[in-house]
């Protein structure tokens, strides 16, 4: 699904997905991508469905709509383009997978097969499908005149494999400084990126820019203040080109520019990081070898066009992978705001249902005071007994889901477990009119896991089954254990109406309960986090009018009681079926 994302502004962070024929932008309330910016229009611009995607249209706003910071009236829309309205910035995405609309190159494509011709004697020559990436990763051993070339095609494509592993941007900018020094023989060399606070569609200069990476080739050197002219940038980003100064100092146009003869600055590269959209910041190297070490060496300069041309080019590439970055930033936020307002709205709904219960069976407390009626006493007090306890079992959920905690593992004999839990429930399931039983595998073997962990996991599924069968006609919740191979299991089967099918996905969701106010929506969500942290999982088999079958699997050799596995080498992926 298609969606706009806030990646600045005062509603930064939120998305919006969309759907349907025409969507409206603005501050209205009526507005399906609704903006608190105060500069935007309250009918703003509109979106409209085509077959080849959304297109944006501005509806005659006050301050306009502009779209990779150009002015539009009417425009198709294009994974990554950015819309801003007013001082907020939008970016249109597909989800991953998702591809754009289908144009009709494949009617305009024709693949024909010719009988006639014998192929193999066509081929002049082949090369195996390795050769590819190998000539890339080592271009040094690429025989022919276009050796150079691949040496060049070399460095942008271990720039590239740098750029798509690295999420990190200050690790990212430092990476790409190590590739430039080992490529370009440059002694000094440093990456300033835009300032997030800098207008989006005004003139860039050197002021709105900061350093983010710096690199001295002599370690001895790193100490030492690294001076960049101000004049050399801003002439970078008014011109919008990369430029190579073969000597500074001798130089008419930068003789007057004291930190070039200040530092001594011999030679210079200095090129803009252009993305997608945007200068988005500028790679700076140079050289500060005397002149008359040059001559020594018969070297007219390090620097060299070719040189020019690879520079600008993996700037390029750091500024796709700086506007990656940023994207990827602003996604996690939005999906992290997604979920914190999720988690409090469902928390929000379970407080209120308690809170209310409190509060009843507290006015029929004070009202059996007042009265002094003994029957309503009690019976407001068991109100306030049972809601304090569904708060206690809410704190201790989120607790366990929340935290990341290692089962202290002892062994543990299950069906001694599963006795004690079917105790503890008997006298709740004869209130309920359920048949509790027990089915206990006499054979099975005493079981490696945290007793106190899978105790709690057992006690919210019984807890669930008798709340699903309460009610039911000759209800039963039954508790079997048994083995499988290298597999324990605790089963618990009821005849209570049955899971539809469109629920089941959505059964160890956190917050999703079919319970109503008596749920918290938690516990079958912290039982199964309880089973993989011991390797182990809860597999569901449920069909509507047939009851519902839980089986909790655990490995009769615990991978934590092996000192040599850690929590990250646990399996968290869910047993075979049986």
């Amino acid at each position: 699904m298609p969606r706009l994302i806030v990646i600045k502004g005062t509603d930064e962070g939120k998305q919006f997905p969309l759907t349907g024929e025409l969507i409206s932008i603005g501050r209205d309330s009526s507005s399906r991508v609704r903006l608190t910016d105060t500069e935007s229009s309250r009918r703003h611009a509109e979106l409209i469905r085509t077959p080849d995607g959304y297109r944006i249209r501005d509806v005659g706003s006050a301050n306009g709509t502009y779209v990779n910071s150009q002015s539009i009236r009417d425009v198709l829309l294009q994974p990554g383009d950015q819309v801003q309205i007013g001082q907020t910035i939008l970016v249109y995405t597909l989800e991953q997978g998702e591809s754009p609309p289908k144009s009709d190159l494949a009617d305009r494509i024709s693949l024909i097969t010719r009988q006639d011709v014998e192929l193999s004697s066509a081929i002049v020559k082949t090369i195996g499908e390795l050769e590819g990436s190998r000539i890339m990763a080592h271009p040094d051993q690429v025989d022919g005149p276009w050796q150079r070339s691949a040496q060049a095609l070399g460095v942008l494509y271990e720039a590239t494999q740098l750029i798509s592993h690295t999420l990190d941007l200050t690790q990212l900018l430092d990476r790409l400084l190590d590739l430039v020094f080992r490529t370009l023989d440059a002694d000094r060399g440093c990456v300033l990126l835009r300032t997030s606070e800098a207008p989006q569609e005004a003139p860039v200069s050197s002021s709105e820019f900061e350093p983010r990476a710096v690199r001295w080739r002599d370690p001895r050197q790193s100490g030492e203040k690294l001076s960049v002219s101000r004049t050399l940038i801003d002439h970078v980003l008014r011109e919008r080109k990369g430029i190579l100064v073969s000597d500074a100092l001798r130089d008419e146009r930068f003789q007057a520019v004291q930190s070039i003869v200040r530092s001594g600055i011999r030679e210079v590269i200095c090129v803009p990081m252009k993305g997608r959209h945007q200068t988005l910041g500028v790679l700076y190297l140079d050289t500060t070898t005397p002149a008359n070490e040059l001559v020594a060496s018969r070297q007219l300069g390090k620097f060299t066009g070719d040189h020019l041309s690879l520079a600008i080019a993996i700037a390029h590439q750091a500024a796709l992978a700086v506007e990656e970055t940023r994207y990827h930033q602003a996604m996690m936020n939005a999906e992290r705001l997604a979920a914190i307002g999720q988690t409090v709205a469902a928390l929000s709904h379970h407080i209120k249902n308690i809170l209310h219960g409190l509060q009843f069976g507290g006015e029929m407390v004070e009202k059996g005071l007042q009265e002094k009626d003994e029957g309503l006493l009690l019976q407001g007090w068991k109100l306030v007994s049972r809601n304090q306890g569904r708060i206690q079992e809410l704190v201790k959920d989120m607790l366990s889901y929340s935290k990341e905690r290692e089962p202290n593992i002892e062994p543990t004999d299950l069906n001694a477990l599963v006795q004690d839990v079917v105790e503890l429930m008997q006298s709740r399931a004869r209130e309920a009119g359920v048949e509790l039983l027990t089915h206990l595998d006499d054979t099975l073997p005493i079981v490696p896991v945290d007793p106190e962990g899978i105790h709690r996991a057992l006690l919210n599924i019984v807890t669930n089954a008798i709340d699903a069968v309460e009610g039911s006609e000759a209800a039963k919740v039954v508790v079997s254990t048994s083995q499988e191979a290298s597999w324990a299991r605790l089963q618990v089967k009821d005849n209570g109406p049955g899971i539809p099918a469109d629920k089941l996905n959505d059964l160890f969701r956190p917050f999703v309960s079919t319970k109503g106010s008596r749920g918290t929506g938690l516990g079958l969500a912290v039982s199964r986090k309880i089973l993989r942290e011991h390797g182990g999982d809860i597999v569901v088999r449920s069909e509507p009018g047939e009851g519902s079958l839980f089986t909790l699997r655990l490995p009769l050799r615990s991978p934590l009681a092996d000192p040599q596995r850690t929590m990250s080498e646990i399996p968290t992926v869910a047993p075979p079926p049986d």
